[in-house]
């Protein structure tokens, strides 16, 4: 099994038997809403996570995620919740202050 922590939000554990799909597609089915202005196609950085742990569970760096690497939009410890996948494993992240929705509440 699958799991992936959102620290910041109150620990919220979210477990899924599939492999190799894309960290916000996993976080939107669990009802979580997650920003991603550009509509989930790696144009942006709204769905950037900040990875605490787990960053090895993933799939590698894509070319959009490179791109933004290139330009200091992504730190690394940052990836687009859009474009990576969750392969195996536990990832523990956090929602950038930037990308925080007003309506939900967060956690330290």
């Amino acid at each position: 099994m699958l799991k992936i922590i959102i620290e910041n939000l109150h620990h919220k554990e979210i477990n899924t038997l599939e492999s190799k799909r894309k960290v916000i597609e996993i976080i939107h089915e669990n009802y979580i809403d997650w920003m991603h202005a550009c509509g989930k196609k790696g144009r942006c950085t709204s769905c950037k996570m900040i990875i605490t742990e787990g960053a090895e569970n993933l799939s590698p760096l894509t070319e959009r995620e490179e791109f933004f690497r290139e330009k200091d939009r992504l730190k690394l410890n940052e990836r687009l919740s859009c474009q990576a996948e969750l392969i195996s494993g536990t990832l523990k992240i956090r929602v950038a202050d930037i990308n925080k929705f007003p309506h939900m509440e967060y956690s330290d």
